[in-house]
């Protein structure tokens, strides 16, 4: 079963950039994208073979989720029941047989970090959420969790340390996940890989020099281990700031 998982950083200019070329390319099982960047009817994607599925921010033309399956699900949502947290299109849930599958567009803490204290508020509301759905049956999580979880996953790791996306706060957030039962699956088959990372920023020619961050992730709850066969960063796609991420699992 292959899974990617794809920030877009907006998905009608990523279709102008070759989007359908790798999705095509990719045939993947299930595909989703993260910080869409639309409202319903501003495009319409032409995926045959594929039950689409989308969660709109309320707010034009930010954030938002998507995820195109092959196999139609025993059941869909959007968000994690919480009105505070629902308003802004982050996360889609599917059910399948045998495990939930979830993508996230997880809430940056922006400059000065301005929005820290609500991603903390998010984080804890978010894993709570994963951790019900783990009572029923395992859990496949993935997207753009903006953190660099160590310092191996991004470029300048000591020039970074109080920066949104590597501070102290947002590492033990993610730390705790993995406490709490989740493997981050590219880690699990190359703990030591450095120099791969799945976003770039647009300034200072940082795709070019390959100064990144690893802050795309697959995580799956520790029953799965068994299934999991290899994880891929697709770091030569282009078409957005960030690349698409793989999973594939038995």
């Amino acid at each position: 079963m292959k899974l990617i998982s794809w920030n877009v950083n907006g998905i009608r200019a990523c279709v102008q950039k070759g989007f359908m070329d790798f999705f095509q390319e990719a045939d993947a099982d299930i595909f989703c994208i993260q910080e869409t960047k639309m409202q319903e009817g501003q495009l319409e994607l032409d995926t045959p073979g594929y039950y689409q599925y989308w969660n709109y921010a309320e707010r034009k033309g930010y954030s938002g989720t998507a995820i195109f399956t092959k196999e139609e699900p025993l059941s869909f949502s959007c968000g994690i029941g919480i009105e505070e947290h629902d308003k802004e299109g982050r996360v889609i849930t599917l059910e399948f047989g045998d495990f939930y599958f979830v993508t996230v567009y997880t809430p940056n803490a922006q400059s000065e970090l301005a929005r820290l204290p609500y991603r903390m508020q998010w984080e804890d509301a978010f894993l709570a959420y994963l951790k019900k759905l783990e009572e029923d049956k395992p859990v496949v999580f993935c997207g753009d969790l903006n953190v660099a979880a160590e310092e191996i996953d991004l470029k300048n790791p000591k020039t970074n340390r109080k920066n949104a996306g590597f501070t102290d706060e947002e590492r033990d957030k993610f730390r705790k996940i993995k406490e709490s039962g989740f493997i981050d699956t590219f880690r699990h088959f190359y703990p030591d890989t450095e120099g791969i990372y799945s976003w770039w920023s647009y300034r200072f020619r940082a795709r070019e020099k390959n100064a990144g961050w690893r802050i795309d992730y697959f995580c799956v709850s520790e029953s799965l281990e068994d299934r999991l066969e290899d994880a891929k960063i697709h770091t030569d796609v282009m078409g957005s700031d960030h690349c698409p991420v793989e999973l594939d699992l038995r």
